[in-house]
């Protein structure tokens, strides 16, 4: 962690930065997030994110994946926009793997990581993170923290996510049992998680689905999409319904194991529980 010691998040920061739909509000207010997520191999991971996206609340969600998985994705979500067009954030990277990826798709990230928009940068696509210009939201577990710092530089053996941040020039979300958010020159945030059941395929999908989601909607209502401090709170709100929901579907479930989609079917669950609180 490094010498800066970190602060911890709860239900009633989480709901500090939620905002509750209000007759004024619209889909665009409410935030729009789009999605360049899934592949051929894996076209649950769009199905996990879009669903998670659509859960925490969002006003619409923009998939833009390959056609095998948009099609899993309309089939699930059939609210879902399939056409280019305005976003307030974006999701990339949850189910690709840069070693499959063509120049096409790409030029179509790199495009996407030269916008103004905030982007979260999953998975497959955190190769490109370093040298990007747009407001950044990586979201690596371990392995891929070490990767993403080793390109940026830094000693992969040292698990420093606020150092990273600082030399990425935006938010890390260094995932965990214990997730730490951090933004450069700010006090990162710690969020452990309420139950060990969470360690489980697809839920770093539906992760990145309810980052995106929130981001999205703190800049519908007028936040800049520069602030990257407003982006760490987002984020960190984003894992704390991620833990919140999960232990929902742990009980729901009578204690026992949960699968990624039971986590993303009990986000709206965690959103009331936060703005309840």
């Amino acid at each position: 962690m490094g010498a800066m010691t970190a602060q911890g998040w709860n239900g009633a920061d989480t709901a500090a930065v939620l905002t509750e739909p209000t007759a004024d509000d619209d889909k665009y207010s409410r935030g729009v997030v789009g999605m360049r997520t899934g592949s051929a191999a894996f076209p649950g991971a769009a199905v996990l994110g879009v669903e998670a996206a659509w859960r925490t609340g969002v006003g619409m969600v923009r998939y833009l994946g390959p056609e095998r998985a948009a099609d899993h994705v309309l089939g699930r979500r059939p609210e879902t926009v399939t056409a280019d067009g305005r976003v307030q954030a974006w999701v990339i990277g949850s189910g690709t793997d840069a070693a499959h990826r063509s120049a096409r798709e790409r030029a179509a990230l790199r495009g996407i990581l030269s916008g103004e928009a905030p982007v979260v940068v999953d998975a497959g696509a955190l190769d490109l993170a370093a040298g990007a210009s747009a407001p950044l939201v990586a979201t690596p577990h371990g392995r891929e923290h070490a990767r993403l710092r080793q390109m940026l530089g830094l000693d992969p053996e040292i698990d420093d996510p606020a150092e990273t941040s600082a030399a990425l020039g935006g938010v890390v979300v260094r995932k965990g049992a214990t997730t730490v958010v951090a933004a450069p020159g700010i006090e990162p945030i710690e969020i452990t998680a309420p139950t060990s059941w969470l360690a489980t395929a697809g839920t770093g999908d539906v992760l990145a689905g309810t980052v995106g989601a929130v981001v999205a909607g703190v800049i519908g209502h007028g936040t800049s999409p520069a602030d990257l401090g407003a982006l760490q709170r987002a984020a960190a709100s984003a894992v704390w319904l991620h833990g919140h929901a999960a232990a929902l579907a742990v009980a729901a479930n009578g204690g026992g194991p949960i699968v990624a989609l039971d986590v993303a079917e009990h986000l709206p669950h965690a959103v009331a529980a936060a703005l309840a609180g």
